[in-house]
């Protein structure tokens, strides 16, 4: 099927034809066209343009566009998780869950679009203010470039697209090119929702010219990005003076404390480390098991893992399908086996089939090795003894990374201690790093990224201030 660019309300594009494939059998599934420069200037003259149309519409009418899009998302779900689990070789049933949260973050934000309000402030607390009425209020701030990955192709979509419009923003819209097409299914949505020509423009190409065109460019008010810290270090390099939300990954540890529930541990360890072939921003990654329960958690969780169905996304069996394409396969493979000559252990593993690699479990890391100190985003996880929780906290939060923890265990103390000791966005107590509410605050410290998602958070950084004061006479 034929797919087009959405700029300026008109479905376009005549460059090269991007094809898209599917992930497991290479089958061709759709194809759109590449943009070129013309069509990025004007995706953003559209967006510059509809910027008064977006700001000067009237909250509730925000807010039922938005939700229209939720209502049409749920009635074509099933079309729409087929895509993704084609295109981004999901297994289905965790393309149907994405479908789902995509269409209740539409919700949230047609919630958020009328609770969007700034407040008073009391000028004359200090001399100067003595005669003055002061309040701020949010204000969009303007045309939003929204740059989203393949790992999740809706609902990463949905965290900048529908923020941005119920703050009274417009975007331009730059899906993974791996998996562009769920954005362009979400574009029309939004159209027969009745989102005005200009707020929403879609532009499909690589990176290194579509992207940095658009990062770059002036007419651009704020960036917001998911991908590897590579891109976002380089962004915030040549962005220039806008806003910029970065969500970049992490290595993401769990602690094991010994009263944990080790059976219910290792389910959600092998599911958090291996669904969507572990290419999730917060997938598990380092366990940390104190040393008196190391073996029996090792036993149960290799048992989890193996339990886990592996092939074609598409069979609703399927747990774990395949990498987003051949070369991911190649790299994981290679720090594995560099993992091996350092004197790590396959648990169960370490094989692969075309663009399957099979869920992995390693023993014997060192910290040096990049398995451990590099975001892996692949179905690898390891296992490692801690001699007791102090130092299992220690060894989770020795990272350059930050972006979400998972700890286990039933003892009160335990919990608010690694809520004080460890520097993460999010730590989560008795589940996996993997949980995240599309309405809290998500993001990451340290070299995880900047700024927060989850829709109330967005659109904050999504608005700008404006301050009020006034003299009365």
């Amino acid at each position: 099927m034929e797919y087009k660019l959405l700029i300026d309300g008109k479905w376009t594009g005549s460059g090269a034809l991007l094809e898209v494939k599917n992930k497991y059998d290479g089958s061709l599934i759709g194809v759109v066209p590449t943009a070129s420069r013309e069509d990025l200037d004007q995706a953003l003259d559209a967006a510059e343009r509809a910027e008064d149309v977006m700001a000067d519409m009237p909250a509730h009418k925000r807010a039922e566009i938005l939700l229209r899009t939720s209502a049409l998302l749920r009635e074509r779900s099933e079309e729409v998780a087929k895509i993704i689990a084609a295109e981004a070789g999901k297994a289905l049933k965790f393309a149907r869950a994405e479908v789902e949260r995509s269409a209740s973050t539409f919700t949230v934000a047609a919630e958020e679009a009328k609770r969007l309000h700034g407040e008073t402030i009391p000028l004359d607390a200090v001399a100067a203010g003595e005669g003055y009425f002061g309040y701020w209020n949010r204000r969009p701030v303007g045309v939003v470039a929204a740059i989203s990955p393949f790992n999740f192709p809706l609902n990463l979509v949905a965290h900048k697209v529908a923020p941005a419009l119920a703050a009274g923003n417009t975007l331009v819209l730059k899906p993974a090119v791996t998996t562009p097409l769920a954005a362009v299914i979400l574009c029309q949505i939004l159209q027969e929702a009745g989102l005005p020509a200009g707020a929403i423009n879609l532009v499909v190409g690589p990176g290194n010219t579509i992207g940095e065109w658009l990062v770059i460019d002036e007419r651009v008010d704020k960036i917001t990005f998911t991908g590897s810290p590579a891109v976002g270090r380089h962004i915030l390099s040549v962005a220039g003076i806008k806003k910029v939300t970065l969500e970049l990954g992490s290595t993401s540890p769990v602690v094991v404390a010994p009263d944990a529930d080790l059976d219910f541990v290792a389910k959600r360890c092998a599911l958090g480390a291996f669904y969507n072939s572990g290419q999730v921003c917060i997938s598990v990654q380092r366990i940390y098991s104190q040393k008196e329960v190391y073996e029996p958690f090792a036993e149960k969780f290799i048992k989890a893992t193996e339990a886990m169905v592996v092939g074609d996304p598409l069979d609703e069996r399927v747990d774990v399908g395949p990498m987003i394409d051949i070369k991911e396969v190649d790299r994981i493979e290679g720090w594995v086996k560099e993992a091996q000559s350092g004197g790590a252990k396959i648990l169960t593993g370490g094989r692969r089939d075309g663009t399957v690699y099979y869920p992995t479990i390693l023993s014997d890391v060192t910290d040096e090795m990049k398995v451990i100190n590099e975001e892996v985003f692949a179905p690898v996880a390891s296992v490692i003894s801690s001699d007791d929780f102090e130092s299992a906290l220690k060894q989770a939060n020795d990272s350059k990374y930050g972006l979400q923890v998972g700890v286990f265990t039933n003892d009160i103390n335990r919990v608010f201690k690694a809520v004080r000791r460890l520097n993460f966005g999010g730590v989560i107590i008795n589940d996996t790093p993997n949980f995240r509410a599309d309405h809290m605050p998500y993001g990451g410290n340290r070299q995880s990224g900047l700024g927060r998602e989850g829709v109330k958070f967005a659109m904050e950084d999504m608005t700008n201030i404006q301050m009020v004061a006034i003299r009365l006479s």
